[in-house]
């Protein structure tokens, strides 16, 4: 499985899909805000990321205010964020886009997180991934909800050696907010 990547560190892609918008009228899709769902969630994928120890030493967030607004959300749950880089290509990008921008990372980067959005997110995720732990890949198969977090591992020397079939998915968690709670 994972060994087919080839040589190098582990690595680890961690794709967050943003946490769920709203769609006031009026309001053009790049500008739509997070819903208060979104709100409540956006921090419980932070929490989550923390948790399982899949911090990222880089962020590339979609330029969209729901994306922006959900890293902000759950970064914030953590000590120090890592750098951020905000990357207009990221809105509505398919798979070929996607990892154009990931084979941009420069090689001291081990984890990287991709906050951005369906369906090009889950496209990008079921791509890469050769297979996956448990039941990771046929629910990622299912659905790729709002605030879904899927975390690829693979070997390589930089990024631009993450090739479709090349990483194992090892795990995919929907976290979810308490009603009532308020993000910091």
């Amino acid at each position: 499985m994972i060994e087919r990547a080839g040589a190098g560190p582990l690595r680890r892609l961690v794709v967050l899909r943003h946490a769920k918008s709203a769609w006031p009228e009026g309001v053009e899709d790049p500008r739509r805000p997070l819903a208060p769902r979104g709100l409540r969630d956006a921090p419980a994928a932070g929490r989550a990321l923390a948790d399982s120890g899949s911090l990222p030493d880089l962020a590339l967030c979609s330029t969209a205010v729901r994306a922006r607004r959900t890293w902000e959300l759950a970064s914030a749950e953590w000590g120090t964020p890592p750098p951020v880089r905000l990357d207009g290509r990221l809105y509505a990008a398919g798979v070929p886009e996607l990892l154009e921008v990931v084979h941009e990372v420069p090689p001291e980067v081990e984890t990287l997180l991709l906050v951005g959005h369906n369906p090009g997110l889950a496209d990008l995720v079921r791509a890469l991934a050769a297979d996956g732990l448990d039941d990771t890949l046929g629910r990622v198969g299912e659905k790729f909800p709002t605030a879904a977090i899927a975390v690829l591992a693979w070997r390589g020397t930089g990024w631009p050696a993450l090739a479709p079939g090349t990483a194992l998915l090892t795990s995919f968690t929907v976290p979810r907010g308490a009603k009532g709670e308020r993000p910091r």
